[in-house]
């Protein structure tokens, strides 16, 4: 698939490594948009790496970094090849609005590592999701999948209307940056990585891949379009039956008798808005069936996004044991997924799959000692000083109260940081004995995937999955972005 063709399947960049290198180059291979996630890459890098380098992949891209210096510092640092022997993880420096040289470089190289290896043995494009509420990592791990050549960057939970920029500007060579949301600013904050900087004579050329905004409402695609500095080249329409975070209520927030958020007519996209504006367009959450496929393509959506057939499939990055219970409590239709207001420390609502053993049931998240040591989603303070600190709604309420944190924030908030690393069977393992548990994210609509079980009892692979969203689709519907390039 050339990169300018736009895909009928984008398959949905999901929690930390779900969605894996492996899924990734799975989908691509069928001709769609594999994607992988683009969150915490450089604790999943020094994590494999300590593990062993299971399979030796991720020493095997690492071998194709262009700076060799770089990769021998992280092995030196992380790489065992016993293993950790029933040692904790060695903790990986935290990413801040002035990342140390051992952070900036982690996190290139994790970056460059997942997409590298999605790439290899085949001429299809990948892309790489990125959370905009992680507004710390992104520099830097753009910077690391331009350097593998990744051909799609996609971008929510958030208005990323500074990613066009920083992509143009590490194309040219230039430092690029993007600001930061300090609560209490009193001035502008940039957290800014110079290529040049962290490669020297060692940087590629590198090429700018094509940039969609994940986006939940017509207003906002709309603004993003207007200004060709800001402008995407495409959009990801996100409804909130979707996976992970997703954009609260318009207006006060107001919950069901289950605690949910209640959307309604205010929440939904006006698709003919959308389809107005000129460029390329992909609706997800609720549509991964083949008849969502086709009411997509006759809203005049290029396809379609779709992440909770991917996630329980077998190429999935999901521990094989929590993805075979969740395939077992569907055949049994027990499989709930509720949307959390609470969860996440970001703010936004956040889907948590009702699975035995995990952060969802109420008695394993109050064993769990309160602590924030990855540290993705902590927000960055501006203290009296004007100096800026840190500070999670899920850390020790102690500490986050002394950070002029409010006690209101702190209620039923998850460490979601340690909860997705433990969903791929990386989750850290303390020096008390406490071993930390997933914290899983599914879509809400299962209808999909229900069907698919029933098709396949023993499970499904990401081509079959994709050969089953496309069923119903005569290939001449699919559209070219080249077909939109006079609205540019």
């Amino acid at each position: 698939m050339d990169v300018n063709e736009a895909p009928l399947v984008i398959q949905g960049g999901m929690g930390v490594a779900v969605s894996s290198w492996g899924l990734a180059r799975e989908v691509s291979r069928t001709g769609n948009l594999g994607v992988v996630s683009g969150t915490a890459l450089d604790a999943v890098l020094a994590r494999a790496l300590q593990d062993g380098d299971p399979g030796g992949h991720r020493r095997r891209a690492l071998a194709h970094f262009p700076d060799q210096d770089m990769v021998g510092r992280a092995l030196e640092r992380y790489y065992r090849p016993e293993g950790r022997e029933g040692r904790p993880y060695r903790p990986n420096p935290t990413l801040t609005i002035t990342p140390s040289t051992p952070a900036v470089e982690l996190s290139v190289l994790g970056n460059f590592v997942e997409v590298w290896l999605a790439k290899e043995g085949h001429d299809g494009p990948i892309g790489i999701n990125f959370l905009e509420k992680i507004q710390m990592g992104t520099p830097t791990a753009v910077l690391g999948a331009m350097i593998a050549g990744v051909d799609h960057v996609l971008m929510g939970a958030g208005i990323p209307r500074e990613i066009p920029r920083l992509l143009r500007d590490f194309e040219a060579g230039r430092p690029g940056g993007v600001t930061i949301d300090v609560v209490g600013a009193t001035r502008r904050h940039v957290s800014t990585v110079d290529p040049v900087a962290v490669m020297g004579a060692h940087l590629p050329r590198l090429r700018r891949p094509q940039f969609y905004a994940i986006v939940s409402l017509h207003s906002l695609a709309t603004y993003l379009y207007r200004d060709p500095e800001i402008r995407p080249d495409g959009f990801v329409v996100e409804g909130p039956p979707a996976g992970g975070h997703s954009a609260p209520p318009r207006g006060r927030m107001t919950l069901d008798e289950r605690g949910e958020p209640v959307y309604g007519a205010r929440d939904e996209a006006d698709l003919g808005a959308i389809a107005k504006i000129g460029l390329p367009f992909w609706l997800a959450g609720a549509h991964g069936t083949p008849e969502g496929v086709a009411a997509a393509l006759e809203a005049g959506a290029a396809g379609i996004q779709a992440g909770t057939i991917f996630a329980l499939s077998e190429d999935s990055g999901l521990d094989p044991g929590i993805r075979r219970g969740m395939l077992e409590a569907l055949a049994r239709d027990e499989l709930v997924v509720r949307n959390d207001p609470r969860a996440s420390p970001t703010g936004f609502p956040f889907k948590i799959a009702n699975v035995p053993d995990t952060m969802s049931e109420e008695e394993t998240y109050e064993a769990r000692p309160r602590l924030c040591d990855l540290s993705y989603l902590r927000s960055p303070y501006e203290r009296p000083d004007g100096s800026v600190g840190y500070r999670c709604a899920s850390e020790p309420v102690d500490a986050y109260l002394k950070k002029g944190g409010a006690i209101e924030d702190t209620v039923g908030r998850m460490c979601l940081c340690n909860g997705l690393m433990a969903n791929i069977g990386i989750g850290q393992e303390r020096k008390d004995g406490y071993a930390e548990q997933p914290a899983v994210t599914l879509g809400q609509d299962l209808g999909g995937a229900a069907r698919l079980l029933a098709a396949h009892p023993q499970g499904w692979t990401a081509a079959e999955a994709v050969d089953w969203l496309c069923s119903g689709v005569d290939p001449a519907q699919r559209i070219s972005t080249r077909d939109h390039s006079s609205v540019r």
